[in-house]
């Protein structure tokens, strides 16, 4: 960010209560006048107290009105910094649970100081230190006698759905959220449950009958009308316990895909694994000034960099097989790990940009770069599997990342020859003479080993200069 600039984040247009912007390097949010009341509750109820406390919100602080974007703000906050921004359809089926549930416990906690949640889209929760976060501080409004939750449908949309169909049908459902970004419609999740599904209580209320009142009453919702009528505040706790109940009771066991035991059926001997740990963690530690976040490409259940925790260095673990990064979140849930973030990203198709005018939601490159990055076990798979040249990889990996730690696996290791063993075309370029010739274009080698107990070798890179 250029120092005394003023840059409007592009997906922050839809609210009009306020927006984020970044000021002189800060990135910062303006409260304008129109929710002057429902900010001053939020802040003087105690819920913003109780809310932080409990972790469910992104803490702020109140900043000079000076730094406003425009005339028409009552004040402006400084959010808690967000180190990497994700998004619903990279989260893993737990992932996406603990979001909802977070959801409905603020929304309950709301109604204890007469305030409601207005909005329950998943974008408006990120993963900080590990867990689920509010991070839109002008979700909130008053509360009102007799009102339904108006974010009743958005919250069914944004989570139970996309829940129901990656537990009930299958988990790469979910990857319809990057079509839907504003929620999966109710009638098509009701049209792609399992019949089966109508026997539970929560999705028939939730989804099928949601589903059927939507299009019976289309024209009401599409002029802001909402299907619940009069609804006393216990009717509406009645209501977000059965949301709760529905989302709690939905599971996934993370197993049966081709990489859920990789290390439990990989080729490494103890000494091959502890070497290749060893020569990572020393790689880390040679880097000044410390990464303050790594990205760890093709991580499976986070292995090689679990051990950043230790250094309060954020891993940005992901991974293409939905099992492999369900088991490293429940992993790191069940460790404390504060600084692993794993996320489910196909190399080959990576998350791009989408929404209004591709902008609303950041491609995966342009959330970077990281300080390093680690390619392990990887190379093979994206230039065997998916045709994927050396100098292309090379390129990739320069535009994403100042420092490299990155393996090659040669063909005479067993986990290639059950990639190429029907291959009948010429592989002879795949080979370690024509990855390192490429690399070296880009990259400097500083290191480099030969893995104990294989033929694997893995080098420590750095970015040349000139291509900073």
């Amino acid at each position: 960010m250029i120092e005394n600039s003023v840059y409007r984040v592009p997906s922050s247009f839809r609210d009009l209560s306020g927006f984020v912007y970044y000021k002189n390097g800060m990135l910062l949010r303006q409260i304008n006048n129109s929710v002057a009341d429902d900010y001053n509750d939020l802040m003087q109820s105690g819920l913003y107290d109780e809310l932080v406390l409990k972790g469910y919100l992104l803490p702020h602080e109140e900043v000079s009105i000076e730094q406003s974007y425009n005339s028409e703000a009552m004040a402006v906050i400084q959010p808690d910094f967000v180190p990497f921004i994700s998004y619903p359809y990279e989260w893993s089926f737990s992932q996406l649970k603990d979001a909802a549930l977070t959801t409905i416990n603020i929304q309950k906690i709301a109604l204890d100081y007469n305030m409601s949640l207005k909005d329950a889209s998943g974008f408006n929760i990120q993963f900080l230190q590990g867990s689920p976060i509010l991070i839109d501080t002008l979700s909130f409004e008053k509360y009102k006698d007799g009102s339904p939750w108006i974010a009743y449908r958005q919250f069914c949309q944004h989570f139970l759905a996309p829940l129901a169909l990656m537990a009930l049908v299958d988990v790469r459902t979910q990857f319809l959220l990057r079509s839907y970004i504003d929620g999966l419609p109710l009638d098509l999740v009701s049209n792609l449950l399992p019949k089966k599904s109508y026997l539970n209580l929560g999705l028939l209320t939730h989804i099928h009958m949601h589903a059927r009142m939507q299009n019976r009453y289309a024209k009401e919702y599409s002029t802001g009308g909402d299907l619940q009528n009069k609804m006393p505040k216990e009717k509406q706790r009645v209501l977000l316990d059965s949301l709760y109940n529905t989302v709690k009771a939905l599971s996934w066991q993370s197993s049966g895909t081709e990489w859920a035991q990789y290390y439990n059926e990989t080729n490494y001997s103890q000494k091959a694994f502890d070497n290749k740990h060893e020569f990572i963690k020393n790689s880390f530690l040679n880097i000044s000034p410390k990464p303050k976040i790594v990205w760890d490409l093709g991580a499976n259940n986070g292995e090689f960099s679990r051990f950043m925790n230790d250094y309060e260095v954020l891993s940005v673990a992901m991974d293409s097989d939905p099992a492999a990064v369900e088991q490293n979140y429940c992993l790191s849930k069940k460790e404390k790990n504060s600084f692993m973030l794993p996320l489910f990203m196909d190399l080959t198709n990576p998350s791009p940009a989408l929404g209004w005018s591709s902008n609303e939601r950041s491609s995966l490159l342009e959330r970077g770069p990281a300080d390093m990055v680690l390619a392990l076990a990887l190379v093979h798979h994206l230039s065997l599997s998916n045709n994927v040249p050396f100098y292309k990889l090379a390129e990739f990996f320069s535009q994403i990342g100042s420092w490299l730690v990155i393996e090659f696996i040669p063909k005479t290791d067993s986990q290639v020859k059950k990639l190429i063993h029907n291959r009948k075309d010429d592989l002879s370029w795949y080979n370690r003479h024509n990855f390192e010739k490429e690399f070296e274009k880009l990259f400097s080698v500083i290191n480099k080993i030969k893995i104990k107990d294989s033929d694997r070798v893995i080098y420590f890179m750095k970015k040349n200069e000139k291509d900073s």
